[in-house]
């Protein structure tokens, strides 16, 4: 080739010598990648004979929250490899006496790279989304956001459940061609621009990408649609980041209140009952100050103590009864469903997946047959059975930070004499209950580190059986001290990738099957109520075993009550004779009031919940729950949802039958128990936030 006619570049068209086209061409990608994860996720979870009018509705909602994110994800992604290929170039930026071509050639390969590694990140996301949609029916939530604080739980995890290499392969091959299109399509124009406009311009796009999803993170959906049709209309980086953000929430300015001295009156009306005896007038009045002046400290911390102290009841009982010991065992993700003796049923025909249970059931036991979970995360149900607390908006209290003092089923029995264990299956740093038990009534914590040689692990921690046979060794060298005590166990084998030992079900293992996860967790029950029938502690002991939340969340209501349905089971062999159902609605809250109302004793309560065998606890009881960024309170064939924004959803119908229907005109009896809901959270935040939700050494005198 000779000099006289050199080589020519291509003439690039105007689009690609736009400064924009870059960042444009990386968004148009994002959101054309979450069309089709919805227009999938449509066509896999939609409901049957869906209008095409609606049809059409749900999947334009969705078009505004993927334009939003799609502009403000490509500006964080080019911001991010920018920052990444600058930092990592800078010992080619430091030799530059060899002139720019020593540091710009390291630079601009150091950012394709990072480009590429963001395309295939955000495959990643798309298939992630896609079994998470799957397994809970929700865009990324609270969950996903917890998930990202344990890495390695939830590595291996995903590594024993899905095809993570094929998966990795799939990120990297189309994260490589999607990088290769975009430079080839639409390289940057840096340099083409001046400094000026590479500012202004960058500014804009970001200011734009800011106020779009800024804008999303408050829009509300139509009031009248299924809740999974709101989960399909939604973004995934939308609803993260509005968990994220929403974990320690300000109750006040975000959801229904009332005046807060009517709000602490209607609080201790509900939590009256026979045989608790206030120890303390009502709230007084607040105080009142200058409109000019901030408030008095001291006069608030006093009318907080008093507000509390108006919740404080004395329960009656008999001093001389024995202190019987109290085992709980919080098993993982064993909702009713699974249960025959709750009516489980395939094809119309009655079925089971715990004949072991069924069989304590009917033959000995307490059976709870209307017990709610408080939430569908574990750490709602600990805080719940536990502490009797209600599942605020946000985070649980177990996450928060003035979690160091709260009143605990431990707490009580201590202050009764009582030893205090509890043994967990995992890390004790997972779902902070090392903090929570350790910090409020227990001795100890036995976790996952204190098993030397387990028969068997999964991804999330040692087997059922491991744990429940160690319980026996412990509850065994616990009464030979002479002291009663308190077990709590936290199983994990019930949990997805569903692995157990073999030669114990017939079922292989391998399968990866939740259903003989479930008949696993089942047979280890069995055994340990056979081994614990052995042992001297037997007729001393309460025996309770209760699902930590159901399997998953599936349903059209905001909060869909009947995969919210659990099982509760008391075996006390000293104090309960003959089996019985007990068809009293209630909820995790009543757990721990129940148990101590079983063994009679009297002591001095804050909790929440009621005894659901006192005489007529069914007009009592009010079922309070969580999902995601909504809580709600239910109560004789009506619940009242509470959400962000300060709505307020009406819903009629039985927890079990799975088509509870929206109420636009509810009556008198449905907006009484609206305000009863708002007062309990209203309260349980109020109590918590001010770091009351304990009792102080005395009562105080008025």
């Amino acid at each position: 080739m000779s000099a006289e006619n050199p080589p020519t570049s291509p003439v690039p068209t105007p689009v690609q010598r736009s400064f924009l086209a870059f960042p444009f061409a990386i968004a148009v990608l994002a959101f054309m990648a979450w069309q089709l994860l919805r227009i999938v996720l449509w066509l896999r979870f939609a409901p049957d004979n869906l209008p095409w009018r609606q049809t059409l509705e749900v999947l334009g909602n969705g078009l505004f929250g993927d334009v939003a994110f799609a502009i403000l994800g490509s500006g964080i992604l080019i911001g991010l490899s920018a920052l990444l290929a600058t930092l990592l170039s800078l010992p080619a930026l430091l030799v530059q006496a060899f002139g720019p071509a020593a540091w710009r050639p390291t630079w601009r390969f150091l950012f394709r790279v990072a480009i590429a590694v963001g395309f295939m990140t955000g495959i990643f996301l798309l298939v992630s989304e896609w079994y998470f949609f799957a397994e809970f029916e929700s865009r990324f939530n609270t969950v996903a956001i917890d998930y990202l604080i344990y890495p390695h739980e939830v590595f291996t995890n995903l590594r024993e459940s899905y095809p993570l290499p094929a998966i990795a392969l799939l990120c990297a091959i189309g994260g490589l061609a999607l990088s290769w299109l975009t430079f080839r399509r639409w390289p940057p124009a840096w340099e083409s621009a001046s400094r000026a406009r590479r500012t202004f311009a960058t500014a804009a796009w970001i200011a734009l990408g800011l106020a779009t999803a800024t804008a999303t993170q408050f829009s509300r959906p139509p009031a009248n649609r299924p809740r999974i049709l709101n989960e399909l209309a939604n973004n995934g980086w939308a609803s993260a980041l509005r968990a994220a953000w929403s974990r320690n929430l300000s109750y006040p300015d975000f959801y229904p209140v009332l005046d807060r001295v009517q709000a602490f009156h209607r609080a201790r009306t509900l939590l009256a009952e026979p045989g608790a005896a206030f120890t303390a007038p009502p709230a007084p009045p607040f105080p009142t100050f200058a409109s000019n002046a901030a408030p008095d400290p001291a006069a608030v911390e006093h009318w907080l103590d008093q507000a509390r102290d108006s919740l404080r009841r004395r329960i009656a009982g008999d001093p001389a009864r024995p202190r019987q010991n109290v085992c709980i065992i919080t098993e993982e993700s064993l909702g009713s469903e699974f249960w025959g003796s709750l009516g489980r049923t395939v094809d119309g025909h009655p079925d089971t997946l715990t004949p072991r249970m069924d069989a304590l059931a009917a033959s000995e036991g307490l059976l709870f047959t209307h017990m709610l979970a408080d939430g569908n995360r574990t750490i709602r149900g600990l805080e719940a059975v536990y502490s009797s607390f209600p599942p605020l908006p946000g985070d649980s209290i177990l996450a928060r930070d003035h979690t160091e003092n709260v009143e605990t089923i431990a707490k009580v029995l201590k202050r009764d004499g009582y030893s205090t264990l509890f043994l967990y299956a995992g890390h004790g740093t997972f779902d902070y209950i090392r903090s929570y038990s350790l910090r409020n009534g227990w001795d100890r914590l036995v976790e996952e580190s204190d098993f030397e040689k387990p028969a068997f692990r999964t991804a999330w921690g040692v087997s059922d059986e491991d744990l429940l046979q160690r319980g026996i060794e412990e509850m065994r060298a616990l009464h030979a001290a002479g002291k009663p005590f308190l077990t709590s166990f936290m199983t994990v084998s019930n949990h997805r990738p569903f692995t157990y030992p073999k030669g114990h079900i017939t079922e292989d293992p391998d399968e990866h099957r939740r259903n003989n996860a479930v008949k696993y967790a089942d047979w280890v029950l069995g055994d340990f109520f056979e081994r614990a029938r052995k042992e001297p502690f037997w007729n001393d002991t309460i025996f309770v075993v209760i699902a930590d939340h159901g399997a998953r969340v599936y349903g059209s209501q905001t909060i869909p009550l009947k995969s919210y349905q659990i099982p509760c089971l008391i075996v006390a062999p000293g104090l309960v004779k003959s089996p019985r159902r007990i068809d009293v609605p209630g909820s995790q809250l009543d757990v721990t009031p129940t148990v101590l109302g079983l063994i009679g004793r009297p002591y001095e309560s804050l909790f929440f919940g009621h005894d659901l065998l006192t005489p007529d606890a069914g007009s009592r009881t009010r079922c309070l729950m969580h999902h995601n960024r909504s809580v709600a309170v239910y109560h004789v064939g009506h619940q009242v949802v509470l959400g962000l924004g300060k709505t307020v959803e009406h819903w009629s119908g039985e927890p079990g039958s799975g088509t509870m229907s929206r109420s636009s005109m509810p009556d008198p009896s449905a907006e009484s128990l609206r305000d009863d809901g708002i007062a309990l959270f209203q309260v349980a935040d109020e109590l918590y936030t001010a770091g009351r939700f304990n009792l102080p050494a005395q009562p105080r005198q008025f």
